[in-house]
């Protein structure tokens, strides 16, 4: 497609979004967007953001640093599923997730507090878990630096352009 085409494309378009009716911010703020979709949500995000909201002191929100949790901490959610309004899969899932990354094993040092649910220290973390803790994170950063050095996938320019114009 030459630039001739392109800009006659550019032109119409223009005039197409002109002739279409903008209705007002507070008509879209009052009437729900029937046409969209719900957005789904990861069921492990909704988990954890449950449980940030029950129980914030062992669940800290970022940019607060995370705490060793109790061992055992699951357990103990467990007996608040319904409070939570989460199943115990999605639980599990919550609590996997949010004990697999670097701001949690940044807080695994030896002799840290574990904290209950209520924020209460129930223990400390041994000096295997943080070495643990510790190879965990290198062997993240390494997969991480894996992953950016693979070359990736490059669709020419032009099948680009022509795939936004044909959309």
């Amino acid at each position: 497609m030459g630039f001739e085409q392109l800009a006659e494309l550019r032109d119409r378009l223009r005039a197409e979004k002109q002739q279409v009716p903008t209705e007002s911010t507070e008509q879209r703020k009052r009437e729900p967007a029937l046409h969209t979709k719900p957005r789904e949500q990861d069921p492990a995000v909704a988990a954890i953001w449950r449980l940030q909201k029950h129980f914030p002191l062992a669940f800290s929100v970022n940019p607060a640093p995370k705490v060793p949790l109790k061992e055992g901490i699951l357990k103990d959610a467990e007996q608040h599923l319904k409070l939570l309004g989460i199943s115990s899969e999605q639980l599990k899932l919550g609590i996997a997730t949010w004990c697999r990354g670097s701001r949690y094993w940044a807080s695994m040092v030896e002799n840290a507090p574990r904290l209950d649910l209520n924020g209460q220290a129930v223990g400390s973390v041994t000096a295997a878990q943080a070495l643990h803790a510790k190879q965990q994170a290198k062997r993240q950063r390494g997969q991480a630096r894996r992953n950016e050095s693979k070359p990736k996938e490059r669709i020419p320019a032009a099948e680009t352009t022509a795939k936004k114009i044909a959309d």
